[in-house]
């Protein structure tokens, strides 16, 4: 029994002893040897890895020469990692700590980026799907994050690809939007339908769900009894979209 318990207390030293010589690989690194491990890391893709670089780097040396780059690549790291919310707090900081550093576009340029694939899940990335339909959410805070960028930096190198990326998004949110009204005139819901349409009318002008919208008007205002704002809808319709099959669709409704 004395020989079981002498080798256990062996075997249990052994180990502490173990994990203990194992430590913290980074131990003795000063803080350029850090960065560019983690650099390192994140060219070869090897995110988590990076990812645990930079943030001993932030919290070794928070005031260092290397703190502020760190710290975007910090937000990219995640970015990549799939990590979106993470990815989120890391430029803010950035935003929050460097305001006028020379990269804080970047740093709403990825705010844009990560929220702009938010709402891509892992069967909606290999399945083809209608993002029209997906929650917009994360769309609109992407839109806002765009914006922003292209109105604090017009002559930023991501100010061209924001806007583009914003017309993207208008459309995707007036398509949507068009979808809720659709969705209300077959519940029968026909002025909540007429307003979402009128929504699309107001605030997405030149997208191209305004014609869709212009026939929900039409429709619900016609089924409504509601003559005048009715053939106003046809009217504005007529004059933009004159081949548009949504003409005929208005005007083959019986009203009861």
């Amino acid at each position: 029994m004395r020989h079981s318990i002498f080798f256990l207390l062996i075997f249990i030293l052994s180990g502490c002893s173990h994990f203990k010589d194992k430590g913290d690989d980074t131990d003795g690194w000063d803080a350029q040897r850090l960065y560019i491990e983690a650099r390192g890391e994140l060219d070869s893709g090897s995110y988590s890895i990076a990812i645990e670089y930079y943030q001993k780097l932030e919290a070794k040396f928070p005031f260092g020469t290397h703190a502020k780059q760190a710290l975007l690549d910090l937000a990219y790291a995640h970015y990549k990692d799939d990590s979106p919310v993470a990815s989120i707090a890391a430029s803010d900081r950035f935003i929050k700590m460097y305001p006028q550093n020379a990269h804080v576009d970047y740093a709403y340029y990825l705010k844009g980026l990560t929220n702009f694939n938010k709402s891509k899940g892992i069967f909606q990335r290999y399945m083809p799907t209608d993002e029209s339909q997906r929650d917009t959410g994360s769309a609109f805070t992407a839109f806002q994050n765009f914006s922003e960028l292209v109105d604090r930096f017009p002559d930023s190198e991501y100010a061209e690809d924001s806007s583009k990326r914003m017309r993207y998004l208008r459309n995707t949110l007036a398509k949507n939007e068009v979808h809720v009204a659709n969705y209300y005139m077959r519940r029968g819901a026909f002025i909540a339908a007429a307003n979402r349409a009128r929504y699309v009318i107001e605030n997405y002008p030149k997208t191209p769900a305004v014609p869709e919208a212009l026939v929900v008007m039409a429709k619900a205002y016609r089924i409504l009894e509601m003559d005048e704002l009715s053939n106003d809808s046809l009217r504005v319709l007529k004059l933009n979209y004159p081949n548009h099959p949504g003409l005929y669709e208005v005007k083959e409704i019986q009203v009861k």
